[in-house]
């Protein structure tokens, strides 16, 4: 019987990947990293057909040739966007090659019959997307907070007022914007809204946000759902002002982490709600209020854990390699 193999799906320097490739290694599977980014440049793919079918899916790179049916995981971890081949200067050719290697990548992964984690790509598209998860996550039983999504100024007002100004804002997909031309990134936190900055609610109408009652917090946590095992940390982020609002805004020496004993209704629900969102991972941020209540917030389907492995001793990554080798 052939050793495991697994495709890790990854940009470069990505320590995640690189702790699970060694304890993947340590059980003697084999691993293959490669990024879509190199797709047309150091790496190439071959699909043949009969006229009977699929003959054979192969991925050629400079370590050599991989047969992509022998494979018995794919983990998508945090592949770079497609790029086109450097010798392309023109922008408008340089961008339809870069569609082009998308539309047949993104197809082959998706059908590829080896375990997937945390899901296929179209799956993770879906499970990212936040209002269904608010709805979903309400169904099944857990607390949300009262929020509002919308394009109107006179909405936001209205929400702001019922809630007596105590809202919070947070981004709709990704938390950072790119300026390019500038050659820096600005990361957009959840954050509290100021009285003075509802006078500016008309530029709603060109980009939606979430905006949420803001709630009162003892703890937040992260937990983390792999497969059928529950991994909570808390996060003591009241001990620190920068941190109060949204833990990511991180001050490590000021805020304490630690192993969250999670009731068991409150992981099943995570573990029920990751598994109709059809994931086999999920980071769940929850807030635990002042009163002991558990309030979701949402869920990221391929979240970060290596700083709370790190920071608590959860053994996350023993458990994502357990994941990755399930049925090999």
């Amino acid at each position: 019987m052939s050793a495991p193999h697994v495709l890790v799906l990854t940009g470069a320097h990505d320590p995640h990947a690189d702790r699970v490739r060694g304890l993947l290694a340590g059980r003697g599977a084999r691993t293959t990293v490669f990024d879509n980014r190199d797709h047309l440049t150091s790496a190439h793919f071959e699909l043949a057909y009969t006229a009977r079918g699929l003959t054979r899916r192969l991925l050629h790179t400079a370590s050599g040739t991989l047969d992509l049916d022998g494979l018995t995981a794919l983990w998508w971890r945090r592949p770079s966007p497609h790029a086109a081949h450097p010798g392309l200067t023109d922008p408008a050719v340089a961008a339809y090659t870069a569609g082009e290697s998308e539309h047949l990548v993104t197809d082959l992964w998706e059908h590829l019959p080896c375990r997937q984690v945390p899901a296929r790509e179209s799956v993770l598209r879906r499970a990212a997307g936040k209002p269904s998860q608010l709805a979903l996550a309400a169904e099944l039983g857990f607390e949300i907070p009262e929020t509002l999504i919308a394009t109107r100024a006179d909405a936001l007002w209205d929400f702001a007022n019922r809630h007596d100004g105590r809202i919070v804002t947070k981004p709709m997909g990704k938390p950072w914007v790119e300026n390019l031309a500038a050659g820096h990134t600005v990361t957009r936190h959840c954050e509290i809204v100021p009285a003075r900055d509802l006078a500016y609610a008309g530029a709603l109408r060109f980009c939606p946000v979430i905006a949420q009652q803001y709630v009162p917090k003892r703890l937040e946590l992260r937990v983390t759902v792999v497969g059928r095992r529950v991994f909570a940390a808390e996060i003591h982020s009241q001990e620190s002002n920068r941190s109060a609002v949204d833990w990511r805004r991180y001050d490590f020496e000021a805020t304490p982490y630690g192993v969250h004993r999670l009731p068991g209704e409150v992981a099943g629900r995570c573990l029920a709600m990751t598994e109709r969102l059809g994931l086999a991972f999920g980071a769940f941020d929850l807030i635990l209020t002042p009163d002991g209540r558990y309030v979701f917030l949402e869920v990221n389907p391929n979240g970060q854990w290596l700083w709370a492995e790190e920071l608590t001793g959860l053994p996350i990554s023993e458990a994502v390699c357990d994941l990755l080798l399930e049925g090999a």
